[in-house]
């Protein structure tokens, strides 16, 4: 399978991989991990690093998405993103593509700061973000057919069943790496709910807004 270019989905891959070789061969993960990663506890107590030079709370759901555990971690969500990301970005094209991921990954980190807003637990990674990527993936791509339910629309049925089977997964998922995952660490279940519900709720306004003046060339 031959899979659309998609230059931003391309570039922010390309950015993430060069992000964590650089941390890699200087031995910074773990320091990056608690300067520049999510930290609920840091959204009550923004004086809670005064003195160190870390990334301000309100950029850091950006820049966890740069760091990672590990090559498993890396090339986990690398592999979602490009394969997704390139089929996504060639209908949204890249404003909308690079809105919906950033939009993803503050997603992400409200809902987890939502459920564990005390947490002083550094969160890493970027599949939250890739996330809302894989919801308009899932939207766009479906080929499931679906039927008109009582006042439900066939879209809104839809995203409520692609939702509803995420949020199972994710929750399976959680359990079942309750004690950790190899390099991994503890997965952010939460964060991955809250990109994908992000995705799904982003994806028909941001498909009028790449078609409000009508088709273009899709590069």
């Amino acid at each position: 399978m031959k899979l659309p270019v998609g230059r931003m989905t391309s570039s922010i891959a390309a950015i993430t991989f060069a992000a964590f070789v650089i941390l890699l061969l200087t031995g910074q993960i773990d320091n990056a991990a608690l300067l520049g990663g999510f930290i609920p506890a840091r959204i009550a107590d923004p004086g809670l690093f005064d003195g160190v030079l870390a990334v301000p709370e309100w950029l850091t759901p950006l820049s966890c998405t740069l760091i990672h555990a590990g090559w498993l971690h890396l090339g986990f969500n690398l592999l979602m993103l490009v394969f997704c990301g390139r089929q996504v970005e060639q209908v949204l094209h890249k404003g909308a593509f690079l809105v919906l991921y950033v939009a993803g990954a503050y997603a992400a980190c409200a809902l987890q700061w939502a459920i564990q807003p005390a947490s002083a637990n550094p969160m890493v990674g970027a599949s939250g973000a890739i996330s809302a990527v894989i919801a308009t993936y899932a939207l766009l791509y479906s080929q499931q057919p679906i039927r008109r339910m009582g006042p439900f629309s066939a879209n809104v049925l839809r995203v409520l069943w692609l939702a509803a089977g995420w949020i199972v997964i994710q929750l399976m998922i959680g359990v079942a790496t309750a004690g950790g995952m190899g390099d991994l660490g503890q997965i952010a279940v939460a964060a991955h709910i809250g990109g994908f519900l992000a995705g799904l709720l982003l994806t028909r306004p941001l498909l009028w807004w790449r078609f409000r003046k009508g088709p273009r060339s899709l590069v």
